[in-house]
This record gives structure tokens, sequence and C-alpha cells, in this order.
């Protein structure tokens, strides 16, 4: 699994500006994100790199790397929101590897970052490899008592009628 850390770490950006695109040059830099611990650092580094110009207008002009940032909006062509860094931190610092928050944007397109957090603390129930695997963990944990032996459980309609409730994203299971 990736976790976050690793998207900063190959995440980066071709900083020019326009200034220099307009006059035939495309002399830039390419930049790592993981290099800098925030935004104002990057900023910092961008006004070094172009301080020929009294007041650089920064141009990315390509970018690679983790396409949670992309998703969520943070980083596009000629667009790199101040806002990259503390959203990377917080998803350094929740629970939840990368891939649940591209599953959730998977599943709904435009929603913001608060709002993806938000939907994954209270309906993200794990990974699991099938819709039967899902639904017997379940009923191990949430149905409060013991069925009978003799009662058998066709798993596979049974997984059917409760995935009307849940969503699967590449393995990921939430609460719709």
């Amino acid at each position: 699994m990736t976790n976050l850390r690793n998207c900063l770490d190959t995440a980066s950006i071709y900083v020019s500006t326009y200034a220099k695109y307009n006059n035939c040059s495309l002399f830039g830099k390419w930049l790592n994100l993981s290099d800098y611990s925030d935004f104002e650092e990057l900023q910092q580094v961008m006004y070094e790199l172009h301080s020929d110009e009294s007041e650089p207008e920064f141009m990315l002009q390509d970018y690679e790397g983790c396409e949670l940032f992309e998703k969520f909006g943070l980083i596009g062509e000629s667009f790199l929101s101040p806002e990259i860094y503390n959203i990377a931190e917080q998803i350094n610092d929740s629970e939840y590897e990368s891939e649940v928050f591209e599953a959730v944007l998977d599943n709904f397109m435009g929603v913001d970052f608060q709002t993806a957090y938000e939907y994954v603390n209270n309906f993200y129930y794990g990974e699991y490899a099938n819709d039967i695997e899902f639904v017997e963990y379940l009923y191990e944990n949430d149905i409060p008592f013991n069925l009978p032996s003799f009662v058998v459980i066709d798993w596979e309609s049974t997984a059917r009628n409760i995935m009307y409730d849940y969503f699967e994203s590449n393995g990921h299971y939430f609460k719709s």
C-alpha cells in the first residue's frame, strides 16, 4: 500500500514563469514537493529560482506524482494549492492509507478533502477480498447473538442484499 509520504516523495512540479514562457524561454526546474517542509518554503525556492524577475508569475508547466493530489484539486495545469502540505499532513496523521481516500474519490467526484476525510472516518469498514468476505465480517462483528449451528447462511445471496447499503471501490468497503 502507498501512504501519502510516498506520494509526496514522488510528487514534483516543473516551475517556470509566464514572462519566460512569453519570451520563448522554457527555463525552470523540477522541484520535489517532499524536499520542502511546507508551501511557504517551496514558494521561497521558486522565488529564488526566478530571482531575475522582480515579481515572477509562476507557471507550473508540468507535474508528476500522486494522483490523489490531482483528484482533490490540489494540483493541476498551472496550479498548486497552498493547502497541499496541510492536507498531506492530515492524511499522514490519519490511520488510513491514501488508497482509502482514492476509493472515496472514485465514487464521489468533486468532493473536497474535508468531506472525504469525514466520510472515511464515519463510513469506512476496511479492505476485503470480495463482498462475501465483507458480509461475513459484518456478521461476526455486528450481529449481537450466536446463531445455532443448524442455521445455514447463503453468503452469496446475503452479500448481494446487504451490498445495497454499502459500496466497494478497489477492495475498500464503505456504508452508502
